[in-house]
């Protein structure tokens, strides 16, 4: 339309596989729409026994709630100005606390597990406020909290398969061709699906070798 992009635009939000890298869910909407509006239609991927890492721009009451009630366990980034008090100190130096819900929501306090910690690179300024994780998993002795910690940098696997889909099978520098909103998002999901067609090819490989499908 006039006075708008050259091309089009879409946000998609996506469920990825850290093991294997392949999309298992996504969701596309107008770039005008936010992910936390996207996400709420993804927790139907969700099951019992999943383990969903998500990112601190995800993180709310609202969206943890929704997502809890599906039985998968959470492991969950959150913003640094979210007041976590301390009920309950625990041995590995995490701490249970209770996400409360927005005012005029009804909703009860949510249990959560809470660990800070930080990470000591040359690329991270002193004083810098420590990256803070909560997590349905309440038992420190089942779950410890450096485990913790090391399990959710898996959560950059997410990125790397952004990359594969974006950069090198689309094309640096190419842009989507379609020229309608119903188009656009079948051109999409066309991408989508070549990807993960490669992913479960490549995973097939690997298998068999007992190899590390992130490596190839």
């Amino acid at each position: 339309g006039e006075m708008q992009g050259a091309f089009p635009q879409a946000r998609v939000v996506a469920l990825v596989e850290c093991g294997t890298h392949a999309i298992i869910g996504a969701k596309i909407g107008a770039c005008s729409t936010g992910e936390t509006t996207l996400a709420r239609s993804l927790f139907k991927k969700l099951n019992k026994g999943m383990l969903l890492l998500v990112d601190r721009g995800f993180s709310g009451y609202d969206l943890w709630q929704g997502a809890a009630a599906t039985g998968a366990v959470l492991c969950w980034r959150t913003r640094s100005n979210t007041v976590l008090p301390v009920t309950t100190s625990l041995e590995d130096e995490s701490y249970l606390s209770a996400l409360r819900p927005p005012k005029g929501n009804p909703g009860k306090l949510i249990t959560v597990r809470v660990t800070e910690y930080t990470l000591a690179h040359p690329s991270r300024t002193k004083g810098e406020a420590p990256i803070r994780l909560i997590t349905t998993l309440l038992d420190p002795e089942r779950s410890p909290a450096l485990e913790l910690a090391a399990l959710y940098g898996e959560r950059w696997e997410e990125e790397s398969a952004f990359d594969e889909l974006k950069t090198h099978q689309r094309g640096a520098g190419r842009v989507l061709r379609s020229k309608s909103p119903d188009m656009v998002t079948q051109e999409i999901y066309a991408h989508l699906l070549v990807y993960y067609a490669i992913r479960a090819l490549i995973n097939a490989a690997v298998e068999p070798q007992e190899l590390d499908p992130d490596r190839v």
